[in-house]
């Protein structure tokens, strides 16, 4: 069924804004997954902050002319049926979500990606991304090395106190 012009001017619309706010977009070809395998997806999608949609292509081409860091854009990988991968605020979970759930699903496969500058992304790097640590995880490893010397300090400070109240002790008992 064939949607009326209005219908696809707001999706243009809808996807102009997704993309200028996008820090990745990663798109797969989904051709062989069922429906409940998709709502499957779009749920942990969901979860972790990224938005799935399923649009035809020359929509999103669009869409991307429309924003300003994607007007240069080659966007001759987008062929075939595809579905993207949206973050607008990790550069990593859309691959990340994309990779895990390929891992279940056969039928899901990477094709490419475009970063928040435009730039175009091959299968491989794509793919690559989603092997990085995420911005939490990031942060999370940073402040543990930060709080690394202090934790060691205070054990070294516990296990010295304790050694001079022993050492008291068993002086006084001599005594």
């Amino acid at each position: 069924m064939a949607i009326s012009k209005e219908k696809k001017q707001q999706l243009v619309a809808d996807l102009s804004t997704l993309l200028s706010d996008a820090k990745m977009t990663v798109f797969a070809k989904y051709e062989g997954l069922t429906v409940a395998e998709l709502q499957e997806l779009r749920k942990d999608a969901r979860e972790n902050g990224v938005k799935i949609k399923v649009v035809k292509n020359r929509l999103v081409k669009v869409a991307m002319n429309e924003v300003a860091v994607y007007k240069d854009t080659d966007t001759t990988g987008l062929t075939g049926q595809l579905l993207y991968a949206i973050s607008d605020s990790d550069e990593v979970l859309p691959a990340k979500v994309l990779a895990s759930f390929a891992k279940k699903h056969d039928a899901l496969q990477i094709s490419g990606a475009f970063d928040g500058t435009g730039k175009n992304l091959s299968e491989s790097e794509a793919k690559a991304m989603a092997s990085l640590p995420t911005k939490n995880e990031l942060i999370g490893s940073v402040v543990q090395g930060l709080l690394s010397p202090l934790t060691d300090s205070i054990s070294g400070l516990t296990g010295g106190v304790s050694d001079v109240i022993s050492g008291l002790e068993a002086k006084a008992s001599n005594e």
